[in-house]
């Protein structure tokens, strides 16, 4: 089933100016994005690691999201598989399965790297951020949750021009999910009907009150 975007994968907009800021370390870049971007949308593929460096998996597909709170992550290779956040639940759909799990939004995504790239709230109430420079032309920081219960450790995050390129997550194992995104467009006007999840006939609708969600970008085992 699902395995990493929500336990590890998209909290927000710090309290600093919203104004676009000049990319001048990863920092500003950071400011820019979370003070400027209302939409993204991005083809992504993604890859699991464990700790001794194997790869476990490897995926791609399409991101939608619209601030605040709502996403779209469609897998479209190995499987097929999608994740919609209409802004209050969370709809986990498996065809395969002909199954979709919904859980509450709030709840899910509190203090997750999923809230990194949906919600507009204040990143420093749940980070801390350090710059890591720049590599290529994108700008990296790196965020580690406050809350030391979590399962994540660490979030690398490297942006170019206000957008993201690739995010790193990493759990308290040694694991590691990279996500890299291609054809980035910002703030272009997004279909609305892909916010939203009608379960398709004959699905079984499963309703979770669990608060804890897959950590990281979502795959299938």
């Amino acid at each position: 089933m699902l395995k990493s975007f929500f336990r590890l994968s998209s909290s927000l907009i710090l309290g600093l100016a919203a104004a676009a800021a000049q990319a001048g370390s990863g920092e500003d870049e950071l400011r820019r994005f979370i003070g400027d971007t209302r939409t993204v949308t991005a083809q992504f593929s993604q890859v699991q690691i464990n700790d001794r460096g194997e790869k476990l998996s490897s995926s791609s597909g399409q991101m939608v999201l619209s601030r605040p709170g709502r996403f779209r992550w469609s897998y479209m290779l190995p499987y097929e598989q999608l994740i919609v956040c209409d802004g209050e639940k969370i709809w986990m759909y498996d065809p395969d399965l002909s199954q979709v799990t919904v859980r509450p939004a709030a709840d899910t995504l509190t203090g997750t790297p999923a809230a990194l790239l949906a919600q507009r709230s204040t990143l420093t109430e749940e980070f801390t951020v350090s710059d890591l420079g720049k590599r290529n032309q994108a700008q990296g920081v790196l965020l580690k949750p406050r809350n030391i219960d979590g399962d994540f450790e660490a979030v690398e995050m490297w942006l170019h021009q206000g957008a993201p390129e690739r995010m790193v997550f990493r759990d308290r194992l040694g694991n590691r999910t990279e996500v890299a995104f291609t054809d980035v467009k910002v703030n272009a006007k997004v279909d609305e009907s892909q916010l939203h999840f009608t379960p398709p006939k004959n699905t079984e609708v499963v309703e979770s009150s669990a608060t804890t969600a897959p950590a990281g970008p979502p795959s299938k085992p």
